[in-house]
């Protein structure tokens, strides 16, 4: 038997090394970019046109709670290892009562490299609150430094991968890497990543057809023809090939390399999902971890390497098994396995046993990736060079609405039929990046409709508290309104060039005069249409445009009743100006693109506009909070210990359910429908709300708890809710009610106690 491979390894003489670097130079026929593999980490060095997208890392800051941020399931998400005591390697965690210690690993993002580091969280022991964050040396960590690595979402723009499951060397069994030596590269140990012998027999049989035939790779070679995904077989790669071989084994360790390779090499197809590394190859053709896999099945891993395709076990099982009993064989010709029990393993049987394989995260959002690239880096793409792009997602927070979207709309289709569908977008409501975001039902594969992104719906009454932002900031030609403004709720008819139009609400009741406090909180059709007379529907119709809503010029006046169409993303980036003071925050779902070397191609700022005054959205944000808090139409969502503002949506017929909101400072939209526009016949708060509900419990401790702050400029004063007039405290018939300072009622006064505020006809 070999030794183990922490041993020292042959090296060839500089003859042969100047000799095979001779041969390779002699059958290039194109140049080789040194720069793209000199002084590059390993996952660098390889995979020169390779497009691999990245999500966000995750900031552990102080203040939030292990549960709130569901940091053990974090951790285990990247594949992180529970451990008993203070971790002794990168990959493991352990958490106490008092102290939660992480080994973090090394990561890339933003132009910088993140060295590996323990990190300590000191506990509250009653609540598992973080306290404080160090380092080894007691120093707090900065910046990236207290931050969890970006998980990697796809290494491709096309086709559809399962997810890799990455295992590292040291926790498998000699027997089952083994096998990859003996059917692929017996001496790997014994070469500085180019085989002369190999190379040499190769070089005769090419020079012989006068083309490629034969490589000769060593599984260093491999390992970068893999990741360059490259078809091609020209004599100009195979010298790129060797050369980059050579530097790859002087920077790194063979463990390095060969574990590399284990968690990439191509395996095949299973259920339409190209697999690779043998983590997803032991889940996908026997249903267990690699650390559990027997001699024969590892040996029939280390089979199918050589064709995938026409070594499926699956579609020729007997072809399959020829070459498994082979590279048996193999094993005891080099004498790394006893005779006798290669003899077993040969007369055991293939032993499949097909595991569920997990498709990569966010395949709509990936889709929405790949066409941002293209309309930003569209020559690199073109000619098939690699990105490194580094997404805002948070990947917990995407397998949560992912999950969510799952139950609930199987649950819906069950009521109502396979035909609906469901989107939910949200975003960072401080940066506006996209936080989580499903297009459809999560099985579907990559390229299935992008209902977040290009779905025209209409958004039903979510668009009342856009409506009143601009009525709150600026009225058109009249004073601003406020929420105790009083609005006439009666029968109303409109005649317009169609004809005649009579708005009605939901429920087919009139209220008489309602504050708009109470029009929102009943979400009442007819006051809003009052409003949008009142304020000039080209008013609000070009407030709605720069809050990113497509209306139509001329504007309807139906528009108050959201007869306009929009998007999911749309609507959540609407949004974020209630949540952001006023400034509406453009959806960022990448943050950079570079090369795999890491020089930077696109940087993505924060893009914000200015919407309305931050008192004016305030005031919108307290009235979204009553819609909840105080009994509204979304009160089914509030949750115990956070602050949530949200407003529904239901359009005519039914059609749509929308619940749109936000809490924490993350901003969500969900939306129920039916691709064909057909009627869904539930509302949004039965369609919406529990998955928005879901989400946002799972998912909005993502930070540590932040509110929508006050702004200068917020009043609080005493109303009368008969008049709307301005009143003393002690008048029984007063009522709190905010305003922005200056624009407020009259005051009551003796002289004229029995005017009132006029009503908004």
């Amino acid at each position: 038997m070999i030794g183990p491979i922490s041993l020292p390894y042959l090296r060839p003489s500089p003859g042969a090394i100047f000799a095979v670097l001779l041969a390779a130079s002699l059958l290039s026929t194109s140049g080789v970019d040194a720069a793209s593999w000199s002084e590059n980490p390993l996952e660098q060095a390889i995979g020169r046109s390779e497009v691999r997208i990245f999500s966000a890392p995750f900031a552990l800051e102080a203040g939030g709670t292990v549960w709130d941020y569901a940091l053990a399931d974090r951790l285990k998400q990247l594949g992180y290892r529970r451990v008993r005591s203070q971790p002794q390697r990168v990959g493991e965690f352990f958490w106490g009562n008092e102290v939660f210690w992480i080994y973090r690993r090394s990561f890339q993002h933003g132009g910088d490299e993140v060295a590996a580091q323990l990190l300590r969280l000191e506990l509250d022991e009653d609540s598992g609150r973080i306290l404080r964050a160090s380092n080894t040396t007691g120093t707090p960590p900065a910046g990236l430094e207290a931050s969890l690595e970006p998980m990697l979402l796809a290494e491709s723009l096309k086709g559809v991968r399962a997810r890799r499951l990455p295992c590292a060397l040291d926790d498998l069994p000699e027997h089952v890497w083994r096998p990859v030596l003996a059917a692929e590269d017996a001496r790997f140990f014994s070469h500085m990543g180019l085989d002369a012998r190999s190379l040499a027999r190769a070089l005769l049989a090419n020079a012989k057809a006068g083309k490629v035939t034969q490589g000769g790779s060593t599984i260093t070679q491999q390992l970068i023809k893999n990741r360059d995904l490259s078809p091609r077989r020209s004599l100009g790669r195979k010298a790129s090939e060797a050369l980059r071989s050579l530097a790859l084994e002087a920077d790194y360790d063979k463990k390095e390399i060969l574990e590399a390779y284990l968690n990439q090499v191509y395996l095949g197809h299973v259920d339409g999902l190209a697999v690779h590394g043998f983590g997803a190859g032991a889940r996908a053709f026997f249903d267990k971890s690699p650390q559990d896999l027997t001699l024969p099945e590892a040996a029939l891993l280390a089979a199918i390497i050589q064709g995938p395709n026409r070594l499926s076990p699956q579609r020729h099982p007997e072809t399959a098994r020829k070459r498994r009993d082979w590279v048996l064989q193999r094993m005891a010709e080099l004498e790394w396995s006893e005779p006798l029990a290669v003899k077993k393993a040969q007369a055991t049987p293939l032993g499949l046993s097909s595991g569920h394989l997990e498709a990569p995260l966010a395949s709509h959002f990936r889709s929405w990736v790949k066409a941002w690239s293209e309309d930003k880096v569209p020559r690199r793409l073109a000619k098939g060079r690699g990105l490194r792009i580094e997404t805002s997602l948070d990947p917990w927070a995407q397998a949560q609405a992912e999950k969510t979207v799952r139950r609930h709309l199987d649950t819906l289709r069950r009521r109502g039929g396979d035909n609906l569908s469901m989107a939910l977008v949200a975003l960072d409501a401080a940066s506006g990046d996209v936080v989580a975001y499903v297009g459809g039902h999560p099985d579907e594969r990559s390229g299935g409709f992008d209902r977040a992104r290009n779905a025209r719906r209409q958004p039903g009454s979510t668009i009342k508290p856009l409506l009143l932002m601009q009525a709150f900031d600026s009225c058109g030609r009249r004073p601003s309104l406020y929420p105790a403004s009083r609005v006439a709720d009666a029968p109303l008819r409109v005649d317009l060039p169609s004809g005649p139009w009579e708005p009605r609400n939901s429920d087919q009741r009139f209220r008489g005069t309602v504050t708009l406090r109470q029009a929102l909180l009943e979400s009442l059709n007819v006051p809003f249409v009052r409003i949008t007379r009142w304020c000039g529907v080209t008013n609000m119709a070009q407030h709605l445009r720069q809050a990113g809503l497509d209306v139509p010029k001329p504007a309807p006046l139906s528009l108050a009743l959201g007869a306009v169409e929009t998007s999911p993303l749309q609507l959540a980036a609407a949004y974020t100006a209630v949540a952001a003071n006023g400034q509406r925050l453009r959806p960022r779902p990448v943050l950079r693109i570079e090369t795999p070397g890491g020089r930077s191609l696109k940087r993505v700022k924060v893009r914000q506009r200015h919407l309305v005054d931050a008192a004016s959205a305030f005031l919108v944000h307290d009235l979204m909070r009553s819609v909840v808090d105080e009994g509204g139409t979304a009160r089914s969502v509030a949750i115990d210990g956070w602050q949530v503002a949200a407003k529904t949506g239901t359009t005519s017929e039914r059609r749509d359910a929308w619940l749109a909101g936000y809490g924490n400072g993350l901003v969500t939209v969900v939306w129920v429908g039916r691709d064909d526009g057909q009627p869904l016949g539930m509302t949004g708060s039965s369609a919406a709300a529990p998955p928005w509900r879901d989400f946002m419990v799972k998912s909005m401790g993502r930070h540590p708890r932040r509110s929508v702050a006050r702004p200068e400029g917020i009043v609080e004063l005493p109303v009368d809710r008969r008049t709307g007039l301005l009143v003393r405290p002690s008048n029984p018939y007063a009522e709190i009610e905010l305003f922005r300072q200056g624009i407020t009622p009259r005051r009551d006064r003796f002289w004229r106690r029995d005017e009132a505020i006029p009503i908004i006809e």
